[in-house]
């Protein structure tokens, strides 16, 4: 598990660098809608070659996916342009505050529902002052 743990944590370290570094293209380019397409062709060709590297599995089986689990798609794009444009203006870590806030607030709910086919884990008493602790702790960090 410390593995999984390892690999979230240089993720979650990734993501106000993306912001920062995309927002940064976005501003050189007068476009963070071109900075958005830019990030994603890097990130296509980084997925492919990952994907050739692991055998290039067979993909047969996503066209009978159900369809809505193609919205992560355009999700991450939400995010992607919307961290683009927003973090010049409001700050990276503003912005990246209010998606940790929504993602504290959402992955509760995904667990809670054991929506997506998630693993059910019960929102309790505890559980959510440990979510409060940690939003609290965010909202600290970003005080002016």
């Amino acid at each position: 598990m410390t593995h999984y743990a390892a690999i979230m944590l240089i993720a979650g370290i990734g993501i106000p660098v993306l912001a920062a570094l995309n927002a940064a293209l976005g501003l050189r380019l007068g476009s963070p809608v071109s900075a958005g397409v830019i990030l994603f062709c890097v990130a296509l060709l980084s997925a492919s070659l990952v994907w050739v590297v692991s055998g290039a599995p067979s993909m047969a089986k996503a066209v009978s996916a159900p369809k809505h689990l193609f919205l992560a798609g355009v999700l991450v794009a939400f995010y992607v342009l919307s961290i683009t444009f927003v973090a010049p203006k409001f700050g990276v870590g503003n912005a990246v505050f209010f998606v940790l806030i929504g993602q504290l607030i959402s992955a509760a709910a995904i667990d809670h529902f054991g929506l997506f086919g998630a693993k059910i884990s019960p929102l309790t008493l505890t559980r959510a002052a440990g979510i409060s602790v940690m939003a609290l702790g965010v909202w600290i960090t970003q005080r002016a």
